[in-house]
């Protein structure tokens, strides 16, 4: 069966992992990123380069560090992109520049949706993530297919600039269950309980998070391999204070929770898995 390409700008471990994903799928996928050297592995499942997936592919995922990331890379390539593209932008953005790139887009004829994923690279792999899409409703449903792929539960919510909002409401609470799961693990340490077994009857309690199932075996065994990098988070945090502040609210929690970050990127943790968080707890 035949298949436009899908184009993939963005290759760390969400846009390596969404390639992955599509190619597993058969479906074929044309790569660009800053670093060409990226694009190797994926080259090597099968994967196309192109030095403008904009110009190669009717629709193209986008997958960077942030919303200045997306504004670096994306402003060079739109020059020479057809009227009616797609852009599909899984980055975690700031919400009004977001907004931002949607109107720039739709000037330039293109149709861009904020559609940023809830998991990590592995559940992305597995297509056991939440999307949250912003954007024209006809250009969200004839993404129809390729949302089946990509996760289990993928939710319309507004208009471009809703998802990115989405996203952060989402991120505090999802980082505050992760940050909430190391404390007591590290509180149980220092009562002399095994974490496993402390795990385990968090799980069996009201107290269960999903945060548990993903996060709890690598903090009981301390395997801090990159699922999500602990920087990651710490800039969505920021993000996350920034929009509050914008309102006039202030997050005594998600505070809390920068500044445990902030100290475990002072210790070097940064570039770990963010349940890498229980080492500044265990510390203390």
């Amino acid at each position: 069966m035949h298949h436009d390409p899908i184009g993939l700008i963005g290759l760390g471990l969400m846009g390596t992992a969404l390639t992955e994903r599509l190619l597993e799928h058969g479906l074929p996928v044309v790569v660009w990123n800053r670093t060409r050297s990226k694009a190797d592995p994926l080259i090597a499942l099968g994967a196309r380069w192109s030095d403008n997936p904009l110009v190669d592919c009717r629709r193209v995922l986008v997958s960077l560090y942030d919303s200045a990331s997306v504004e670096a890379v994306l402003t060079p390539l739109l020059v020479q992109a057809p009227v009616g593209r797609v852009i599909l932008d899984t980055t975690t953005g700031d919400p009004e520049s977001t907004m931002a790139l949607g109107s720039r887009c739709a000037d330039r004829g293109l149709q861009y949706l904020d559609a940023p994923i809830s998991g990590s690279s592995e559940q992305t792999r597995r297509g056991d993530v939440t999307l949250f899409v912003g954007g024209d409703r006809a250009t969200f449903e004839s993404c129809a297919d390729l949302w089946s792929i990509l996760g289990r539960r993928v939710l319309h919510v507004g208009p471009c600039g809703s998802a990115a909002r989405m996203k952060l409401i989402t991120n505090l609470v999802l980082g505050l269950n992760r940050a909430a799961l190391a404390e007591g693990l590290a509180f149980a340490e220092a009562l002399g309980v095994d974490p496993a077994a402390a795990l385990e009857a968090l799980k069996n309690s009201n107290a269960f998070s999903r945060a548990m199932d993903v996060k709890g075996d690598k903090m009981v065994s301390r395997d801090y391999a990159p699922q999500a990098r602990l920087s990651q988070h710490l800039k969505d945090v920021r993000l996350i204070l920034d929009a509050a502040s914008g309102s006039g609210l202030t997050l005594p929690l998600a505070e809390a929770h920068r500044r445990l970050m902030e100290h475990a990127e002072r210790l070097g943790l940064g570039d770990q898995d963010n349940s890498v968080i229980l080492e500044v707890l265990r510390r203390r």
